[in-house]
Order: C-alpha cells, then structure tokens, then sequence
C-alpha cells in the first residue's frame, strides 16, 4: 500500500501513466470508431449477360523459355480509347520507380498518355483518378505523371487514409499521440524503400508509411464497362501474375457509388453518374467492398458441401477464420486445391516467407486428405492473384478482385474491392476460371505450380515465432 502511495507521488510516474492511458485510449478509438458512410459496401445482385475473366500469367514454358501471358491492362488501354463520358480509376500503385535493370514494361506512363490523348480528344470526358499517398511515398516528393494528369484536366484524388481504422494499433497509437502534428513536408533525406531510383524521403513520411494503412482497391469504369482486378498499373508490378473480371450494366452504378465515399472523405468532387439500365442474364454480379467481402467469403465457405471443390489464387493466405473454414469444409468432404505465393520475392528484393510459409505448414499439420496445396513457380515475379472459385456441380461462384484473404484486407482496414460472380457451370466466365485452375493445377504447356514439398523453406522455430509475434502485434503487412 505504502508502495503505490510512493509512486503516485513520483511526478514521473504520473507522467508515464497519463501519457500511456492517452496512447491507450488513442489505440482504443482509432481501432473502434465508425467507418466513413459508404465503405463496407454491398452492392445490388445484378443480372448481366456476360463477365469475362482476364488474366496475366507470367510462367516458364515447357521448353524452359520465359513465357508473358499478359490481358489486363492491354483491355484497360483499349477501354480508355472507347470511353466518351467519364472514365474513374481507383488504383493503389502507380509509379514508375523500380531498378532500371529488371526492364519491367512501362504500364504507368503509358496508362497515362493514353488517359490524357483520350481526354484531348473528348473534351467533355470527365475522368478521376483516385489513389493512395504512397505514390508520394506520404508526402515525401510529388509524381510527374499525376501532376501532368492534373495539367491536363484530370481530377487526381488521394486518398485520405486518416479516417480508416488503424491496422497496426501500437505503433499508430504512439504516432498519433507524438508524431502526427509534425506533417511530412520537406527534403528527404533517407533511401526511398520502393525502389533506389525513387526520390529520398523524409524521416516524418517513413514514420507515416510504418502505420500500414492503404487504399488497395484497383477498379477501373466507365460509361460502357467495370473492371475489377487484383493488378496494380505500376511498373515493377509489370510481370506479376494477376486475374480481373469485366462486365458491364449497373453494376457501374454500384462502384460509382462505393467510390463517391471514398472521394467525400478524400476531399474529391463529385464523380459522373451511370443511368440505370434494364438487366436480363443468368450471370448474377455483385460488388462487395472490405469487410463485405469477408461477410461473403465466410457465408460460401459454410455453405459448401461434399462433393463440391473449392479452388484458391492467392498472395497471401493468413485469416484465422477462413483458414478454420477451409478445414471446415474440407472435413465435410469438400476437395480444396489451393496455389499460393510462396513470399520469397518483391521487386527483386528476398523475403522471409512470411506468411504462406507457416500458414501452410499449420494447414498441412490438419491432417486432411481433401486439402491439397501447390506454390505458383514464381521467380522475380509474384503470383498477385486473389481469387476463389466454388464449384457445385451446376453452379459456380466466383469472389476475385483486390482483398487478399488477410486480417488487413477482411476486417475492414484497407480500402478493398471485389466482384461476387454466381453463374451456370456452361457459361463462359465460370468455363474460363474453372481451366484457369485446372492448367495452373496440371501444369499444361507450361511449369506454372511446384508441388507443396518442392520449396525447401522449413519452417523453423524462429520464423514461426516471428510470425506469430506480427500476427499479435499486427506490425505487418498481411
């Protein structure tokens, strides 16, 4: 007793137990409060006549030759020469800074040039640019190629990440409380962790980028078609394997809307409006947005049955809940096939592994004899997909788009988009995806996946420790 009289009497002490109940409570408020009006979005099932699936595939030929199987883009380039009225992008990555060595294809500069010929060519093209500070690297430098979109009459709207809820709490709630009020203007000064070419930045923007909160979303539409992809318009993304789906209708309409919110608390204007149209199909499309899409990604796998098989793409595989749903499933007779990342490349830069290495390694510790695992046969490239398929004999279902299936990208922390496809097992987006898988999964004309035990990445006591540590902690990305 005398003790803790002593204590509240030492001014330090008081001073350390005030300043840690502000951090606290900081911590407490910021991972709580409510989300801006608009996000978590669920839009209308629409019925549409046709989805067409997109791929880039990056993979080793048969003959040991470097094969580039690349869609995305080309059709995002083609979509722009079409658009008339309005065009919108949300993209999260979009630069041009990466080792001049590696001779990644320049998607940046050349979205951009054809972006501002269409404009120059249609003068009443409303077209919005929306995307994350770390194009900025959060204020550190300015983009050449953003500010010649904004010469040329192209709103550019970045994203104000402040009223998202804080993914990295115990960090964030130390920076809010003691470095936040010193902004992150001025002469940079420390290597730019995107890339050595990439402009110096200040020590106040890498404390800002160690909060970990990003708009992920990567979207494109405009009067007459919506994409939505799991690619990024950024150069060193350029050789990366990744899917998207195209379609058009109200669903427009409904990423329109899901972006407005973005743009009411990034300070943006108004964007275009689509006019409703009267829909007929047997394909149903669905625009989910961040926590949604884990509303929906839950409610399928609980849905699924014996006899059904479930196909996983993924970058990074790390949610507690769809992991125990995945064995869930599989425990009800369901067959899983799930090719992953193996996280040993970014950029040309090595990795730990973390986290399909040990998710993997608890996954293959279940026992079950329905789930089977593949590594994509990534080399400098990585395998960015982010997608699942249900087949039900019937009927498929397809959940694709930006959201890896992590904690940060689920539960409601980084701005995220995804498209919910329900169609007949004949029609042409679910024959697409299901020999997707299955060329992917067999290896036909090309050395695309290794099997489970070909990476010899054991999982040691001390990664798993690390892992565990990050997943606690939540300092990480995934």
């Amino acid at each position: 007793m005398r003790m803790a009289k002593d204590l509240f009497r030492n001014k330090k002490f008081l001073i350390a137990l005030f300043l840690a109940l502000v951090v606290g409570s900081t911590i407490y408020y910021h991972t709580h409060k409510d989300l801006p009006e608009g996000l978590s979005y669920e839009g209308n099932v629409h019925k549409v006549k046709d989805v067409r699936f997109l791929y880039d595939l990056t993979y080793t030929a048969d003959d040991g030759e470097k094969k580039f199987d690349h869609r995305i883009f080309k059709t995002v380039l083609k979509r722009i020469e079409e658009a008339e009225e309005f065009i919108v992008l949300d993209m999260f990555l979009f630069n041009d800074y990466y080792k001049k060595d590696m001779g990644y294809p320049e998607i940046s500069g050349t979205i951009s040039e054809k972006l501002i010929a269409q404009k120059k060519k249609h003068k009443d093209l409303k077209v919005v640019f929306i995307t994350d500070e770390i194009n900025l690297t959060y204020g550190s430098h300015k983009s050449g190629m953003l500010k010649e979109l904004r010469d040329n009459g192209i709103e550019v709207i970045f994203t104000n990440l402040d009223p998202l809820r804080d993914s990295n709490p115990i960090y964030t709630g130390v920076w809010r409380v003691f470095f936040q009020w010193f902004g992150q203007s001025g002469e940079g000064w420390i290597p730019n962790p995107m890339a050595k070419n990439a402009p110096d930045v200040t020590l106040r923007s890498y404390l800002e980028l160690l909060n970990l909160k990003a708009n992920h979303r990567k979207v494109f539409v405009t009067e007459k078609t919506a994409i939505v992809a799991s690619a990024n318009p950024h150069d060193a993304s350029g050789f990366h394997s990744n899917i998207a789906f195209e379609t058009s209708g109200n669903v427009i309409g409904d990423i329109l809307e899901a972006e407005q919110a973005v743009s009411n608390f990034s300070g943006g204007g108004k964007l275009p409006e689509y006019t409703p149209v009267e829909e007929t199909g047997p394909i149903q499309v669905q625009v989910l947005t961040e926590g949604k899409i884990f509303e929906h990604l839950l409610k399928e796998l609980q849905k699924t049955e014996k006899g059904d098989k479930i196909w996983i793409g993924m970058f990074y595989l790390a949610e507690r809940n769809v992991i125990d749903e995945i064995d869930k499933a599989a425990n009800r007779g369901a067959k899983i096939y799930i090719i992953l990342d193996p996280n040993k490349n970014a950029f040309g830069n090595q990795k730990s592994g973390l986290p399909n290495i040990p998710v993997t390694a608890e996954i293959k510790k279940l026992g079950s004899e329905n789930i089977k695992m593949k590594w994509y046969n990534a080399g400098e490239e990585q395998y960015h997909t982010k997608m699942i398929y249900f087949d039900r004999g019937n009927e498929g279902m397809i959940l694709g788009g930006s959201a890896n299936f992590t904690s940060r990208n689920l539960d409601d922390l980084n701005l995220e988009t995804n498209i919910k496809i329900a169609a007949p097992s004949d029609s042409s987006v679910v024959k697409d995806v299901d020999q997707y898988f299955n060329r992917l999964w067999n290896n036909e004309e090309g050395r695309f996946t290794l099997n489970y035990e070909d990476i010899d990445d054991k999982m040691t006591p001390f990664k798993y420790m690390i892992y565990w540590i990050q997943k606690i902690l939540r300092f990480t990305s995934y």
